[in-house]
């Protein structure tokens, strides 16, 4: 039995999956490209000490963009397009946990919260090697002298500098030269411990609001309006429960630090409870419209990519 819901949710076995997974490749990567930069200027922020470069959110924008311009805040970018892989194993894993933990229960709080922490843990799996690259390389410009790695380390010659795979090529072999094959995971557990409760969270939420506004909402209200708002309250939500993790994970991944517990300690002694909010309206503004995207785009693509034979039974 289902549960009785205002919002019909799409579930794995109603979808076509050749359209699924094609369609799927490309909107991840237009939000990726969308939201980089305020990733890019959250992991900046998170890193510094105290406001020793940055004041803020809108502080770093405009002085990376001064000192670095556009390419400055795209820093990274290409290394982390490889988190494409993770992304389809993340809905891959999210559509089939769903439809395994229905076959237990039929409440939509539970299969969500299942199926978003088992994505997250075998998305995670997949990034957090690339994350570390590409935080290195997002540290580099104005945020050079935060992080450990450098492409102007010795032995690298200036004129490969401007090469950006150059540059992931040299932060590689730092990586590997310094921490050997365990520092392509450096931060792991912080990243599980961040993410697996926020892609937990993030699902009930998304879906809860969405039922929510539904009971507000007129009768005839298209079903996407309510979800594009369900989203980003959702995610305002989930960021602001698990940012304490996130400030704790950036940390450890790019200044090299073995513990989580140390590092939160630490943070605690020199910053107080307010470091736990660091880049906290950074994370929030680079969420909200992901989320928008995410929740209209997700949305889109599996009503997109229904079964021909159900496309005329969902309400839109």
């Amino acid at each position: 039995m289902q549960e009785k819901r205002n919002v019909q949710i799409i579930e794995w076995e109603d979808l076509d999956k050749k359209k699924f997974y094609s369609f799927g490749v490309f909107m991840t990567m237009t939000i990726r490209a969308g939201v980089y930069p305020a990733t890019l200027i959250r992991t900046r922020l998170q890193v510094q000490k105290g406001k020793s470069l940055y004041t803020g959110t809108f502080d770093a924008f405009f002085k990376i963009l001064r000192s670095e311009g556009v390419r400055g805040l795209y820093r990274g970018f290409l290394v982390n397009t490889l988190t494409l892989i993770s992304g389809q194993g993340y809905i891959t894993t999210y559509e089939l946990v769903r439809k395994y933990v229905s076959t237990y229960t039929s409440n939509n709080t539970v299969k969500s919260l299942v199926a978003g922490g088992s994505a997250s843990l075998v998305a995670q799996s997949i990034t957090v090697p690339i994350d570390v690259v590409s935080q290195h390389l997002m540290m580099q410009g104005q945020g050079g002298d935060m992080g450990r790695f450098k492409v102007n380390a010795k032995g690298v010659r200036p004129a490969e500098h401007k090469m950006t795979f150059g540059q992931t090529r040299h932060i590689i072999i730092q990586i590997f030269t310094t921490d050997g094959f365990r520092g392509f995971y450096r931060g792991y557990v912080a990243s599980l411990l961040t993410y697996i409760p926020n892609s937990a969270v993030w699902w009930p939420f998304y879906h809860f609001y969405a039922e929510q506004l539904s009971n507000l909402a007129p009768a005839n209200c298209p079903h996407l309006l309510l979800q594009a708002m369900a989203g980003p309250m959702a995610a305002t939500t989930a960021s602001t429960i698990t940012n304490p993790m996130d400030v704790v994970r950036a940390r450890v991944q790019v200044e090299g630090r073995s513990s989580v517990i140390e590092t939160f300690k630490q943070l605690i002694a020199e910053e107080g409870m307010w470091g736990m909010t660091k880049g906290l309206s950074a994370r929030i503004i680079s969420s909200t419209p992901t989320a928008i995207v995410m929740a209209v785009g997700y949305e889109t693509l599996k009503k997109m990519s229904l079964r021909p034979e159900l496309v005329d039974s969902r309400h839109w």
